[in-house]
């Protein structure tokens, strides 16, 4: 049987901590998720540390034998952390709370993080009951001055509960209930932190479910919970909240059984959306939070039209500026602002150009070069948001979306791999054939001959010069 030291022992963060603080003579205590994580038989990449001596010293100690670098955190009680050489784990190290651990851990978060057991191993301190919770999967909170000591714990349980499969007891519910609205005391870039992780887990619809029901979603993304109730047209068969987490659920359906919808596509695809964005996100994580604010704007531009007929007309637009004001509020990085906003903008398009099959060439061109950077992205997240439509119509619907969807994939991959066409002849000589001096005309026409040669109508200097004097004529660059 598998004990709790063999499972530490194996793990190479505390085999390298063991290395680099083994001979210090003060206590050094393995406390928090380290000990959960291990006892769950999770891997061990986040090392929690509680030292009576000085923090800082002993997370450089860590950073020096992982080949990684040292910093101290933005908490204001001291502590420090330690990234190895590959960054594929860090180190927390904090000063013991009260000067021993039986007070430091009476100001942790909950039971299942209120445990210690000393850095070279020996007997578990666990005076909360952390270990029996954690075997009934039960996340309970230390008591109602928990959250008064860090506005961000009742955000930290939803994740938790995400993450871990665990579930708050009635208790912790009412407490967390009543702390929600402090969680906006906590700074934007810690709450975005535990967003980014609730949202990327894989149990993220049950963590979304369980933060809007303790009153976390209004707190920190009151645009997201203004969605309830907002209905839609006969299309549709929810109201826009309830489309929104089938649009997310539907997206992480399409990370598990891609091939499905993509065949062929699905192993490029996969490698694409793995691809790291920002924030700790990959492509594929920060698609999920497109799905969840696609359709963000669409209380503030509901319509009825005539019949009864219900319109969000410009819901995408105002949505990617709704959108780019959310992150901005969160601290999110420009890169993932930039991605969420621009599939935002652009989830539309395909389903626009569903009932114009079989494209033109010229079509395509203008999808492609519209969606722009994020071409491939958008058709993944149109896929989603059509399969959780389904209303009036919608097997055929869905049926002629993915197989469009299809296509378009196909050269959205392409165009990501070699990026969009040159011109079939270059600024200097085009301007020098028509004898044009630089300017936003001579640019009109480098344009229109991309567009020709993704077509097809001008792949050579002397066709793009003849198609570019014909357009000067007609007056159409």
């Amino acid at each position: 049987m598998t004990t709790l030291e063999d499972r530490l022992a194996s793990e190479e963060p505390v085999r390298v901590a063991r290395e680099a603080l083994g001979a210090r003579t003060d206590a050094v205590w393995l406390v928090g998720g380290t000990l959960r994580d291990a006892m769950l038989g999770r891997r061990v990449a986040d090392l929690d540390l509680a030292v009576e001596g000085d923090p800082a010293e002993a997370a450089r100690a860590v950073a020096r034998a992982a080949g990684g670098p040292a910093f101290p955190l933005s908490e204001s009680f001291g502590a420090w952390r330690a990234l190895d050489g590959r960054r594929r784990w860090m180190c927390d190290v904090s000063p013991l709370r009260g000067g021993a651990i039986e007070e430091d851990l009476l100001h942790r978060d909950f039971t299942v993080n209120a445990m210690a057991m000393p850095l070279e191993g020996g007997e578990l301190r666990d005076p909360r009951g952390g270990r029996r919770d954690l075997d009934q999967r039960v996340l309970r909170v230390l008591g109602p001055g928990t959250y008064a000591e860090d506005a961000l714990r009742p955000l930290r349980l939803a994740r938790l509960a995400t993450e871990l499969g665990m579930a708050p007891d009635p208790e912790t519910e009412a407490l967390t209930r009543r702390a929600a609205e402090g969680v906006r005391q906590a700074s934007p870039e810690r709450v975005w932190a535990e967003l980014r992780r609730l949202v990327s887990a894989p149990a993220a619809i049950e963590g979304l479910e369980l933060a809007s029901r303790l009153g976390l979603t209004a707190a920190v993304l009151p645009e997201l919970e203004a969605l309830r109730g907002v209905e839609q047209s006969h299309f549709h068969h929810l109201d826009v909240h309830g489309h929104t987490l089938e649009v997310l659920a539907q997206a992480m359906h399409l990370e598990e059984e891609s091939g499905s919808v993509f065949g062929d596509l699905a192993a490029p695809l996969g490698v694409l959306l793995d691809e790291p964005l920002g924030d700790e996100l990959t492509r594929r994580e920060a698609l999920r939070f497109a799905a969840l604010l696609h359709d963000i704007a669409k209380p503030a531009t509901r319509t009825v039209l005539g019949g009864g007929r219900v319109a969000f007309a410009g819901h995408d637009s105002v949505g990617a500026e709704l959108v780019s004001a959310i992150l901005r509020r969160l601290r999110a990085g420009e890169r993932v602002r930039a991605f969420v906003a621009g599939v935002t903008r652009h989830h539309l398009r395909l389903g626009f150009l569903v009932h114009q099959r079989p494209l033109s060439r010229r079509a395509v061109y203008a999808y492609l070069s519209a969606c722009e950077p994020v071409e491939v992205e958008v058709t993944v997240l149109t896929c989603a948001d059509r399969l959780a439509t389904r209303g009036r119509n919608a097997e055929g619907a869905i049926a002629a979306h993915l197989e469009l969807a299809r296509e378009l994939l196909a050269e959205g991959l392409e165009w990501r791999a070699k990026g969009p066409p040159p011109a079939p002849i270059r600024g200097d000589e085009l301007a020098e054939a028509l004898d044009l001096k630089p300017g936003p005309e001579l640019g009109a026409l480098l344009e229109r001959l991309r567009e020709a040669r993704f077509a097809g109508e001008a792949t050579t200097a002397t066709e793009a010069v003849e198609l570019a004097r014909r357009l000067r004529e007609n007056g159409a660059s």
